[in-house]
C-alpha cells in the first residue's frame, strides 16, 4: 500500500486530515457495522447448538476483529497500518445440494428459547452481506489511498464468511436453492454469445 505523498493544507499553512467528508461517514457506518457484528456474534454463542457452527461463528470473530483494529489505524493515522491485511480461509467444501424440499411454512419465532441454529446462521449471513455491501460503498467514497485499499482488501473476506455461512446453511437444508427447468436454463446459458476482438487499425506516433 502506497503512503499518501502529504497531507493536504488550508489556507495559511494549517495542515488538515488527509479524509474526505463522505469517508470519514462511510467509515464511521462500516466500524459500527464490524463492531455490532462482533457483538452479536458473541450474543449468538449462547444458543449455538452445533459445534460446527460455533466454530464457524469463532473464527470469522477472531478473524473480523484483527481487520477492525487494521481498519482503524488505517483510519486515525491515514497511512499503512503495522499489520498488513489477510484473507479469511472457511473451512466448508464448494458442493452445492440444489433442488426444493418440501416443508413447513416459516413464522416468527415467540420466544428466545426458540431460536436455533438455522435462525442463528441466517442473522450472521445477514450481517455478513450488510458489510460487505458497507465495506463496497466507502471504498468507492474513499480519498485516501491507503485507507482505500484496506477496505477494498477486506470486501473478499466479508464475500467468503457469508459463502461459508451459506454453504452450512445448505448442507443442513436451511438454504434450498431452486433451479430452473433444464430447458430453460440451457437456453438463458446460451442467450449471450462473445463479442469480436476490436483489432487496433493503426499506432499513434508522439514526437
Amino acid at each position: 500500500m502506497n503512503q499518501p505523498s502529504m497531507n493536504p493544507q488550508m489556507p495559511g499553512g494549517n495542515i488538515t486530515f488527509n479524509h474526505g467528508g463522505h469517508e470519514v461517514l462511510d467509515l464511521h457506518e462500516v466500524l459500527s457495522g464490524l463492531m455490532g457484528q462482533m457483538e452479536q456474534y458473541m450474543l449468538y454463542q449462547e444458543h449455538i447448538q452445533d459445534q460446527e457452527l460455533m466454530n464457524i461463528c469463532q473464527n470469522q470473530s477472531q478473524f473480523m476483529n484483527s481487520q477492525y483494529n487494521i481498519m482503524v489505524e488505517a483510519f486515525s493515522t491515514g497511512n499503512d497500518p503495522s499489520m498488513p491485511t489477510s484473507s479469511y480461509k472457511m473451512n466448508q467444501s464448494n458442493d452445492v445440494t440444489y433442488g426444493l424440499t418440501p416443508s413447513q411454512p416459516s413464522k416468527p419465532k415467540q420466544s428466545v428459547n426458540e431460536l436455533d441454529d438455522k435462525c442463528i446462521s441466517s442473522f450472521m449471513i445477514g450481517l455478513a452481506k450488510a458489510n460487505a455491501t458497507a465495506l463496497t460503498t466507502a471504498s468507492l467514497e474513499s480519498t485516501n489511498p491507503v485507507v482505500r485499499r484496506v477496505l477494498a482488501d477486506s470486501i473478499p473476506n466479508f464475500i467468503e464468511m457469508a459463502y461459508e455461512l451459506f454453504l452450512y446453511q445448505n448442507k443442513n437444508g436451511y438454504y434450498q436453492v431452486p433451479q430452473l427447468a433444464q430447458q430453460d436454463m440451457q437456453q438463458i446459458l446460451n442467450s449471450f454469445a462473445k463479442s469480436p476482438m476490436i483489432e487496433q487499425t493503426g499506432q499513434n506516433n508522439l514526437q
